[in-house]
């Protein structure tokens, strides 16, 4: 522990009632040496006996010496600072004291106990359970209904949920209590349903969340508050415990800590909860969220450095007279860096940002930065020369929540699987005065089944599920939420004719491969054949577009390409090209589609390779066709394709579109 956390824990024991003394001064000596519950004086260092009402005198005073003699002031009683303005009320012998002392931690320690935090943190796992976590055989056995969110409901696996507790802040320290329900006030009640969920400690994947850029700012913010408010109490839990313990071990110095589990209480490092995050204007707003709903006196400087390093513009100010959707000004309003990494220190009465991280509590980063920290990349960055391994402050993350994780998918989603592949390992180095208190379960390399980590997102993806079944192991279970989509295709403006082919793919691995032959073979042909030109050609992933347009140039095709990649010049050529008729086709991805939203001119023919991840991309690809006198719109789809497609034409078509005999679909 550092320095401001020792005073924290000194400044725990000081009694609730100020002493004074004959002048009507307050004796801070007293105070400092009284003990909170039982009006009885601490040990001094290196000796066990009570102080006597003189020596109290001396060491307040000091000795006053006169010609070699001490002057000490009179007492004729022994007395303790919290009962001194009570004369008639009888001062409790030392083993009475200690005796209440005990009593008052008993109850404490009892009630502790029941928490779900203590539950969690202190369940031993056996040999079958971690061989049964190492199987990953996820079954959803139970649901329930997920209030306020349309069409859907939660799955998951352990033991039953029952909703929401009738008080789901009775394991919330009561300072947290308290400055929760003065800053919530009336939006309290809406946060308080994940709230709950979170407490469980489960790992969770809400992957229908409505973004503050959709127009669900609320809906955002309530998500947002209450996994900020989960993290916060955890934080505030282990670190109560870690003090009374602290308090616990100093007044009995015979206390064996390998006898007693309830004193190892620590991991083999500090930071215990991790924010991954894709963009700074993200980060911006949980941090700004954190301190806001942290019971702290002191805030004020807590966002100096940080208000230089991002932006200080409002976070959901849309940009005025601008020709992209409101989505797009909201999400990319603010600073879009993607590289951040910072530590957030809490004491007794403040909160520090850009602390030490071995020092920190929460790590707030983005995949891309912290994969860079990890294999030392920003020390070749700044000194020209690689750095060891240097990710130990990562061995002990107990909570992680990934927000906005549709964001980091456009981004370089191999990031986030590495960084947590990286939790949870055992330390290069010693970074704890103790080792005696680390907790059993961090010794025996189980951290990773006690890890709940929270994906947060606006839809889901087959890496988002591979994620959350591969690298999510916690012992308590698993909870996701299930929706039946209506679609958008409603939000198509033209009457087209929008063709659904249908492909087949046995397996994950090869529905790439049957995906290209089947466009080589039967879509591409009657492209070439065709004379028409405005072919607007669409693919989701990076692999498909390289992959794609090393096919066009195999084939000599009049083409041009618009990528995630391609400089600004580029694109406006390739743009004007495919308007003026130069050029067929015009290969265009997800990626660049969701970093510009360019309003594509030209097109006659909508092919769609791949479905779009995002839903309300695909009726932006078909309004781009009102230019045309006879739009037309193909569309490759396999049943592995089932997530992508029930967001578009919503669930029940989607089953109907898989399991139907036939191959070709069409909407109009």
């Amino acid at each position: 522990m550092d320095l401001d956390e020792y005073d924290y824990l000194e400044k725990a024991v000081e009694p609730p009632v100020p002493s004074t003394n004959g002048a009507g001064e307050k004796d801070r000596s007293s105070r400092r040496r009284s003990s909170a519950g039982g009006g009885r004086d601490l040990e001094e260092r290196g000796s066990k006996r009570p102080r006597s009402g003189e020596d109290r005198e001396r060491h307040r005073s000091g000795r006053d010496r006169e010609d070699g003699k001490e002057k000490v002031r009179e007492k004729d009683r022994d007395f303790s600072p919290a009962y001194e303005n009570f004369p008639n009320c009888s001062v409790p012998s030392e083993d009475e004291a200690h005796d209440m002392t005990s009593n008052k931690n008993d109850a404490s320690d009892e009630m502790e106990s029941s928490c779900s935090f203590q539950r969690h943190v202190s369940h031993v796992l056996t040999n079958d359970e971690v061989t049964a976590l190492l199987k990953q055989k996820n079954k959803y056995k139970w649901e329930m209904p997920a209030v306020d969110i349309p069409k859907s409901k939660w799955v998951g696996t352990g033991e039953n949920m029952q909703g929401a507790p009738d008080d789901p802040f009775v394991d919330v320290k009561g300072k947290l209590r308290d400055h929760w329900q003065n800053t919530l006030s009336d939006n309290l009640n809406s946060r308080l349903r994940f709230f709950s969920l979170c407490n469980s400690y489960r790992d969770i994947m809400h992957c229908n969340k409505k973004p503050f850029y959709l127009k669900g700012s609320k809906v955002d913010s309530s998500t947002m508050d209450a996994y900020i408010m989960h993290a916060l109490s955890h934080v505030h839990r282990t670190r109560d415990v870690v003090i009374k313990n602290d308090a616990k071990l100093r007044n009995d110095a015979n206390t064996d800590i390998l006898d007693d589990n309830l004193y190892r209480d620590q991991g083999f490092t500090r930071p215990k909860v991790l924010f991954l995050l894709p963009l700074k204007s993200i980060a911006r707003r949980v941090v700004k969220r954190l301190i806001q709903l942290s019971p702290l006196t002191q805030k004020d400087n807590a966002m100096g450095l940080f208000k230089k390093e991002f932006d200080e513009s409002d976070d959901e100010e849309e940009t005025e007279n601008s020709s992209k959707p409101a989505d797009f000004n909201l999400l990319f309003a603010g600073d879009v860096e993607d590289h951040f990494l910072f530590g957030i220190k809490y004491t007794k009465k403040s909160v520090k940002l850009y602390s030490n991280f071995y020092a920190s509590d929460i790590i707030v980063a983005s995949p891309l930065a912290l994969k860079l920290k990890i294999d030392g990349g920003e020390d070749v960055k700044k000194k020209g020369h690689a750095k060891e391994n240097d990710s130990d402050f990562l061995s002990s993350i107990e909570i992680v929540v990934v927000d906005h994780a549709d964001v980091i998918s456009m981004q370089n989603w191999s990031h986030l699987h590495s960084v947590l592949e990286q939790l949870n390992q055992l330390p290069s180095k010693e970074h704890v005065a103790n080792v005696m208190r680390i907790r059993p379960w961090y010794l025996d390399q189980h951290a990773r089944y006690y890890r709940q980590t929270i994906v947060l997102s606006s839809y889901l993806t087959p890496e988002m599920n591979a994620l959350f079944n591969g690298s999510c192991s916690n012992y308590e279970g698993k909870v996701k939420l299930v929706t039946e989509f209506t679609g958008v295709l409603p939000k198509i403006q033209l009457e087209v004719r929008q063709v659904y082919e249908r492909f087949d793919a046995s397996s994950v691995g090869e529905s790439d491969d049957a995906r290209f032959d089947y466009f080589c073979t039967r879509v591409y042909p009657k492209i070439q054949e065709s004379d028409e030109g405005g072919v607007l050609l669409f693919v989701s992933s990076y692999f498909e577009y390289i992959r794609m347009s090393n096919f066009l140039k195999s084939q000599d095709a009049s083409f041009c390409r618009i990528g995630e990649a391609t400089s600004q010049p580029d694109i406006s050529r390739a743009r004007l090209w495919f308007f003026e008729g130069q050029k067929k086709i015009l290969l265009y991805s997800e990626r660049s589609h969701f970093f510009h939203r360019y309003k594509i001119r030209g097109g006659h023919h909508l092919v769609v390779y791949s479905l779009p991840g995002r839903k309300d991309f695909y009726p932006e690809l078909v309004n781009m066709l009102g230019e045309s006198p006879n739009p037309k719109c193909n569309v490759l789809f396999s049943p592995l394709d089932i997530l992508k497609l029930e967001r578009i034409v919503g669930t029940s078509s989607a089953r109907r579109l898989i399991s139907s005999d036939k191959s070709m679909f069409v909407f109009c």
